[in-house]
């Protein structure tokens, strides 16, 4: 059994893509359908809130300082300052933006879906600091996880609907080859968000699963942490007496 630590409690109407910024030392994540990116700095115990202008399906931290948000129209740029400018504006009635992730090359591969999740009806799309962007997986149809293995070979990818977690060569900036890496048994919740470790393993959140488990290059089902969930509460947690993964 692993003892487990609530380090961030907070309610949330769909919080999710919890994001490690190791140059500020802190958490941050959303809240999508209340248009809210938090933060938590876990040294000072300082939190903030910035409301956006739409739903908000993903965070990540830049180079520079600032955040990088993908929207429900596109992709936006929040600078050090706090100012919002537009770096990708592509809106399309009924869908909005949903997981993103910073590729090795520090690209930003966002994904979409509608708001129906009507199949076919999302993409994944690569762009870069200039706002060039690369539609790389059309039809999809709720675009979650996104990840790359330690040495940037392959790329890990969840559509939720298809309870699989998909495995990409990757070679810099062109994805090759899909295949399954893993299918999530009927009843064990759906494929969301993800992470790559150290070890080149796949860590993957269950919705409607309450559970994340480990999945190893191979696909090899390694470990399952079992969550207790409660009625419209997020909770962050991370393993007692142990720092944040990444």
């Amino acid at each position: 059994m692993t003892a487990y630590e609530v380090a961030v409690r907070a309610r949330a109407e769909l919080g999710e893509g919890p994001t490690w910024d190791a140059a500020a030392g802190r958490l941050i994540w959303v809240d999508i359908l209340a248009s809210r990116v938090h933060t938590y700095d876990p040294a000072s115990g300082r939190r903030t809130v910035r409301t956006t202008e739409q739903h908000v399906g993903a965070a990540k931290p830049r180079t520079g300082g600032g955040l990088v948000l993908n929207l429900r129209d596109g992709v936006g740029l929040v600078d050090p300052d706090g100012t919002f400018r537009r770096l990708h504006h592509d809106p399309l009635p009924g869908r909005r933006g949903n997981d993103a992730a910073v590729a090795p090359d520090g690209s930003l591969w966002a994904g979409t879906m509608r708001y129906d999740e009507a199949p076919g009806g999302g993409t994944l799309t690569r762009l870069t600091g200039d706002g060039t962007a690369e539609v790389v997986l059309p039809d999809a149809t709720v675009s979650n996880g996104t990840g790359w293995s330690p040495d940037g070979r392959l790329m890990y990818y969840v559509d939720s609907p298809t309870r699989r977690i998909d495995v990409f060569g990757f070679d810099g900036r062109r994805v090759t080859g899909r295949r399954p890496l893993a299918r999530i048994e009927e009843g064990a919740g759906f494929p969301d968000g993800l992470t790559v470790d150290a070890d080149g393993c796949v860590w993957v959140a269950l919705w409607d699963g309450a559970a994340i488990r480990r999945y190893t290059p191979a696909g090899t089902l390694d470990r399952v942490l079992r969550l207790c969930l409660r009625t419209a509460r997020l909770r962050t947690i991370r393993p007692a007496g142990r720092p944040w993964c990444t």
